[in-house]
C-alpha cells in the first residue's frame, strides 16, 4: 500500500518578536495598545525564560522540529502562516499587526515548507500590499500558498503538491468571522483577498463540494485548511463538527485541518478521515504573556499522519510535543507530554480517540473498538 506522510501544525506566527531575533527584523513599532514596540515581546520572553540571541540563523526558531522532521521524513510540509511577509507601512488599524520582513523568508525554507495557508486573521494586517508582497515573496522562494490571492479566483485555487509516484495533494483555505477575519478581507473579483467562508451551512459544503469536484482527479488527496474558532477553550460546537463531517461525507475532503485556538484541542476520526479541530499555535512570540495558562499554550504538537495515497485514509497519527521556549522550539519535558496527552484523552473522549505514549516525546492516535 502506498502512502503520503504529512507534517502539519496550526498557527507559525514569524512576526513581531520573532521577526526582531531573525537576521533581517523590521522596523519594531507596534500599533496595538499592549506594548510600543515588537522588542518589548522579545524582553518578555527573556524575563521568562532567559537571554534569547539576536541575528539567529534561518534554522534557529524551529529548533528540535527539523531533527523530527528528518527523521519522520514527510512529502509534504504544511502549516497555517500566520503573519504578512512585507515591509508596506499601510497597517490596518485592528489592534494587533504581524509581518515579517520579506528578507526573513528563508526560516520557513529552513524547514523546507511545502505550502502555506493563507486564509486567516493577520495575512492582511498590513493591507492590500502587505498581502500582494506576502504572496510575491513565498512565490519567490518556491512555497506554494492556498487561501488568498490577487482576486477571488486565485484566493479560491487550491495549492497543487505533487508526491511523486503516488498522485497530488491538493490544499484548500478558507477562514472565518469566528477566527477574527473582517469580512471585508474577502477577495473580490478584482479585489486582493483571502478566501472567505461565510457560514458553515450546507450551501457552503455544497460549494466547496463543487470546486473539489472541478479539481479534484483519481488518486488525488484533499487537505481543507480552516481558520475558525475563537483563541482560547476546547469547545467544538454541533456546527463544526456537522461541518468537518460533510466535508467529508460530499465535498470530497480527505483531511481537516483546523486551527486558530492557541492550544491543541480534540481529534477526530471520520470514516477513516482525520478531523483536526484545533492544531494550536507551533511558533509564536507569547512566551513572556500572562493570562489563560491553563490551557498551555506553550506546549504545541507535530501532527505528522500517514494517508492511503489515492484514497485519503489515515493509516496512523503520531504527533510529537514540543514547547516554544527562548524563542524556538524545543521538546517538550515527559510531564508535558503526558499533560498533552491526557487532554487529548479527555477532549477526544466524546470524539472516540485516545492516545497513547510512545518514547521521545511521541504520542500515537488510537480509535475505534479497544
Amino acid at each position: 500500500m502506498d502512502t503520503i506522510g504529512l507534517f502539519l501544525c496550526g498557527d507559525v506566527m514569524t512576526g513581531r518578536g520573532i521577526d526582531q531575533v531573525l537576521a533581517s527584523p523590521s522596523d519594531p513599532t507596534l500599533h496595538e495598545g499592549y506594548l510600543e514596540s515588537a522588542e518589548e515581546y522579545v524582553a518578555l520572553a527573556e524575563i521568562r525564560s532567559g537571554p534569547i540571541p539576536r541575528r539567529v540563523a534561518e534554522a534557529y526558531i524551529w529548533g528540535d522540529a527539523l531533527a523530527e522532521l528528518g527523521r519522520s521524513r514527510p512529502e509534504l510540509r504544511i502549516i497555517n502562516l500566520e503573519t504578512a511577509v512585507t515591509v508596506s507601512d499601510e497597517w490596518m488599524p485592528k489592534g494587533i499587526n504581524y509581518r515579517m520582513h520579506p528578507a526573513n523568508v528563508a526560516c520557513l525554507s529552513a524547514a523546507a515548507i511545502d505550502c502555506c495557508a493563507l486564509a486567516n486573521n493577520h495575512v492582511l494586517d498590513w493591507g492590500e500590499p502587505g498581502l500582494i508582497e506576502t504572496l510575491e515573496t513565498l512565490e519567490r522562494a518556491g512555497i506554494r500558498t492556498a487561501g488568498a490571492g490577487r482576486n477571488g479566483a486565485a484566493a479560491q485555487t487550491p495549492a497543487v503538491l505533487p508526491v511523486d509516484g503516488k498522485g497530488r495533494v491538493l490544499v484548500l483555505s478558507m477562514g472565518m468571522a469566528s477566527s477574527g477575519i473582517p469580512r471585508d478581507w474577502a477577495a473580490g473579483a478584482t479585489r486582493p483577498g483571502v478566501d472567505y467562508l461565510p457560514d458553515l451551512s450546507p450551501r457552503s459544503v455544497e460549494g466547496i463540494k463543487q470546486r473539489v469536484a472541478e479539481v479534484k482527479r483519481p488518486r488525488d488527496v484533499v487537505v481543507f485548511s480552516i481558520h475558525w474558532g475563537a483563541n482560547w477553550g476546547y469547545d467544538v460546537t454541533e456546527d463544526e463538527r456537522a461541518f468537518a463531517r460533510a466535508l467529508i461525507d460530499s465535498a470530497g475532503v480527505d483531511l481537516v485541518h483546523g486551527h486558530s485556538s492557541h492550544h491543541p484541542k480534540g481529534i477526530e476520526v471520520h470514516r477513516e478521515r482525520l478531523i483536526l479541530y484545533g492544531c494550536g499555535d507551533f511558533i509564536n512570540d507569547y512566551e513572556g504573556i500572562r493570562g489563560h495558562e491553563a490551557f498551555r499554550g506553550d506546549l504545541g504538537l507535530m501532527y505528522l499522519p500517514v494517508l492511503e495515497a489515492g484514497t485519503g485514509q489515515l493509516a496512523r497519527l503520531a504527533m510529537v510535543a514540543m514547547q516554544m521556549r527562548r524563542f524556538q522550539v524545543r521538546r517538550a519535558a515527559e510531564a508535558d507530554v503526558r499533560w498533552l496527552s491526557a487532554m487529548l484523552d479527555r477532549e477526544g473522549r466524546r470524539f472516540g480517540t485516545r492516545s497513547e505514549l510512545l518514547p521521545e516525546g511521541r504520542i500515537e492516535l488510537r480509535w475505534g473498538p479497544d
